[in-house]
């Protein structure tokens, strides 16, 4: 990685410009790039930061007819900082006399309340999720050069059509270059600010990141008085990471109530810190199991708390998958969603993309070399999915892109798959 250059982030096509009339919501987890990127893509506006105490004693005084005199079209940082910046920017909207603005924050809860209290209906919502493969790979803060395989998936083309014509194995220098952007992000996950640190810096980073999260988006979503407990269910919660969620096991744990344990979850779900993926069950078998699974957002994240430090083990590279899977998604805004599939005997698809287009099956095998059980999964529910079936992959460490089954099914290295 390149130090001290601001990489390209793919949302950034997709946010308005600002001379269109448009209110516009970018939120994510903390130090995503939320500030950088709104200065980056509306670098003609004002920047406003709520955060500072002196800053909401100003907005305060500020009347409603006077909004857009006084700040106008502006990006405004920790929005939920100063709930009335909400209604003022609602007045002054409605009245024509403001045209733009972007509101910033990661406390996702505080900011969906009052969008939905006061702006439901005016605002555009997009989320800045920490770096995805392509963009570690990109390395430059200029636009991709093209759209990675995993764009492919969320169109409607059949697994054969979309991997028919790649080609089966990459010269070293390329593979080469894609594999290093997969194992950055297999060790250090995505937030932006590691790129620039040494390993050392790194680890102390991950360690504060920690400590930040606790003390200012917890506080912010739960006024906890103690913190312990929910440290330690997020320690716990992070050694499940692509497992099935047991609130019952996950509260005895942690020494909490099962209410408790809810809650607790969907505080880290709600803070962008973990993904809860459902099964899927709708009109195949009644053995399925409907339990849904948890997984952890960020790798780097993942390893801190979980203390695993060793090679990409099963759950990180599953989790990474996942992971980079809901980012590309939620970033380019497609149609989808995910879910799992597993039955009560033991029959598993790791990941089940469903589409307007179709279903796609997924396997993530984190080995290089992949067995004719691979695909068993993958098959049994091709036939009972029928015609919306659009093809299976099994998603492996390897570097070859091969057919390996029917109907449809192919092998595909994960670091040619998001980059």
């Amino acid at each position: 990685m390149k130090n001290n250059i601001q990489l390209y982030r793919v949302l950034e096509k997709r946010l308005p410009p600002s001379d269109k009339r448009s209110l516009v919501l970018l939120t994510g987890a903390r130090q995503t790039g939320k500030t950088t990127l709104s200065k980056t893509r509306y670098s003609n506006l004002r920047y406003l930061n709520l955060d500072a105490p002196e800053n909401r004693e100003a907005v305060r005084g500020i009347s409603s007819s006077l909004w857009a005199r006084d700040i106008g079209a502006a990006v405004i940082d920790e929005a939920q900082k100063e709930p009335v910046v909400f209604e003022k920017v609602k007045f002054a909207f409605d009245d024509g006399a403001l045209s733009f603005s972007i509101l910033l924050g990661s406390s996702q809860i505080l900011l969906l309340k009052k969008i939905r209290e006061t702006l439901a209906g005016r605002v555009s919502i997009y989320e800045l999720w920490p770096l995805m493969m392509c963009e570690i790979l990109n390395d430059s803060a200029t636009p991709l050069r093209k759209d990675p395989l995993v764009d492919s998936l969320f169109t409607a083309m059949h697994c054969d059509d979309i991997l028919g014509d790649q080609p089966g194995v990459l010269l070293d220098d390329e593979n080469a270059m894609r594999q290093r952007a997969q194992d950055y992000l297999l060790k250090w996950g995505g937030m932006p600010a590691l790129t620039a640190l040494s390993e050392n810096d790194r680890r102390q980073w991950l360690k504060d990141y920690e400590y930040t999260y606790l003390e200012r988006d917890v506080a912010d979503l739960a006024r906890l008085d103690d913190l312990l407990p929910f440290r330690k269910f997020q320690r716990l919660a992070a050694l499940r990471s692509g497992c099935l969620l047991n609130y019952t096991e996950l509260a005895r744990d942690a020494a909490v109530s099962v209410d408790t344990a809810r809650r607790y979850l969907e505080y880290l779900r709600l803070s962008y810190q973990t993904i809860v993926l459902p099964p899927y069950y709708s009109n195949l078998t009644s053995t399925v199991i409907k339990t849904p699974k948890i997984y952890w957002l960020d790798t780097g994240l993942l390893r801190y708390l979980s203390g695993m430090q060793e090679a990409a083990v099963g759950s990180i590279y599953e989790s990474m998958v996942v992971s980079e899977l809901l980012k590309w998604m939620k970033t380019m805004g497609h149609e989808g969603d995910l879910y799992f599939y597993r039955t009560r005997s033991g029959l598993e698809v790791d990941v089940i993309l469903e589409s307007p287009a179709g279903v796609i099956g997924m396997e993530i095998k984190s080995r290089k070399m992949l067995a004719a059980k691979d695909t068993t999964g993958l098959k049994e529910i091709a036939s009972v999915i029928g015609k919306r079936w659009r093809g299976g992959l099994v998603i492996y460490a390897g570097n070859e892109i091969k057919r390996i089954a029917s109907p449809g099914i192919w092998a595909v290295p994960s670091h040619r798959l998001f980059t």
